[in-house]
């Protein structure tokens, strides 16, 4: 008979995928940071996390050379603290590929949805999008201005919430755990760009609640990162239940539901 590829693989099989080394993957992408209300980022945070020292608000848009074919990756993420370790907690990551949602939110617990990532360069001008549900809830519009020195390698922090809806719809099934992600990146190239962060109107994606108070850089860069993850803390039930909503548009899929004629007519 021939090989039934849905059926159970051998321990060397297995073995090989665990050690399989995963390539250097560099990436194209432009990365803003303002301040933003105290108040509106301090609302996002789940406990365990609590504000940071500022409100800070991170965006990145980028287009990374997987495989030969180019994957557009989002996110937007505030400043975070937990157990005197500063971070940042994303909201939304917008992914293009489906491959890219799967282990980031199984394995980490990512916010990953599938969404339209776009960043353009003509000459010296520069447009990135991040878009979900054909509506645009982040815009750059920008003009590269300056080659930036290389910084040497760095280390970030990104808090994310590891945890499986119940099945009756109830609470969870499993965790939810506090993931820490540390992730370490190196630059090869990194441009100053000035222009203006525009933030659109989304029910889905309501990142405009995190206004651009001013707005304190934005680089274009080519990137390379590498990330590891460990679980730093079990978390109460009740006191995430409240941001479930973040990760998903509708936990009960009752938005998700077609219009009907006579309400789309309105």
């Amino acid at each position: 008979m021939a090989r039934v590829r849905y059926g159970p693989r051998d321990a060397e099989e297995m073995a090989g995928t665990r050690r399989a080394a995963v390539p250097e993957v560099w990436s194209t992408g432009l990365v803003a940071h303002w301040e933003s209300d105290p108040d509106a980022v301090a609302a996002v945070l789940p406990p365990p996390l609590e504000p940071g020292p500022r409100p800070l608000v991170r965006a990145a848009v980028s287009t990374v050379a997987l495989y030969g074919r180019p994957l557009g990756a989002g996110s937007v993420a505030v400043s975070a603290r937990h157990g005197g370790h500063e971070g940042w907690y994303p909201l939304v990551m917008p992914m293009t590929e489906e491959r890219a949602l799967t282990g980031g939110r199984e394995v980490f617990g990512e916010p990953k949805k599938l969404g339209e990532v776009v960043l353009e360069r003509e000459g010296m001008v520069v447009r990135a999008r991040l878009a979900r549900h054909g509506i645009a809830f982040l815009e750059v519009r920008g003009a590269v201005a300056a080659e930036l020195p290389l910084p040497a390698p760095s280390q970030r922090l990104d808090f994310y919430f590891k945890f499986l809806p119940a099945v009756d719809g109830e609470g969870f099934d499993a965790g939810p755990l506090l993931v820490y992600c540390t992730r370490t990146e190196r630059v090869r190239r990194l441009e100053a760009v000035t222009g203006d962060v525009v933030l659109g109107e989304s029910m889905y994606d309501p990142v405009a609640d995190l206004p651009v108070r001013r707005l304190l850089d934005l680089t274009l860069g080519e990137r390379s990162t590498a990330q590891r993850g460990r679980v730093a803390a079990k978390v109460s039930a009740g006191d995430l239940l409240p941001y479930v909503h973040q990760r998903y548009d509708d936990v009960h899929q009752i938005l998700d539901r077609p219009r009907p004629p006579e309400a789309s007519a309105r």
